[in-house]
């Protein structure tokens, strides 16, 4: 059973970019455009993995954040944030928030492959 990661972002063109990446090293992925969408998705799912964007409609990737984080069954997923935003600060209370690692758009499909196997295997 392959491991499974889930994409969070309201850009189609990052999804397929990012989806067809971990297809072709053998992962399972799930797609979400924002942080609402992500947790209804979750609702019959737990991804081995979480790649989240910070700048989405209806929900943003903090907000999702904190909501996983505090929700028994999603609080061990380990989450990692892909995004323009590449304020220190920002990337600090991601951390604190529970973030494994930040990746800083634009970026080469290799950085996710790596990060991705570097956490899941």
């Amino acid at each position: 059973m392959p491991k499974t990661v889930m994409i969070v972002d309201d850009a189609l063109s990052i999804r397929g970019l990012i989806r067809m990446t971990l297809e072709n090293a053998g992962y399972a992925v799930i797609e979400a455009h924002n942080g609402k969408d992500a947790l209804n998705r979750l609702a019959g799912a737990a991804p081995d993995l979480i790649i989240v964007d910070i700048y989405m409609p209806e929900m943003d990737g903090m907000a999702l954040i904190r909501t996983l984080k505090s929700d028994a069954r999603l609080k061990f997923i380990p989450i990692v944030v892909l995004s323009k935003e590449a304020d220190p600060q920002m990337k600090e209370q991601g951390r604190q928030a529970g973030v494994r690692a930040w990746i800083v758009k634009p970026f080469k499909p290799d950085t996710i492959l790596s990060v991705t196997r570097k956490i899941i295997g």
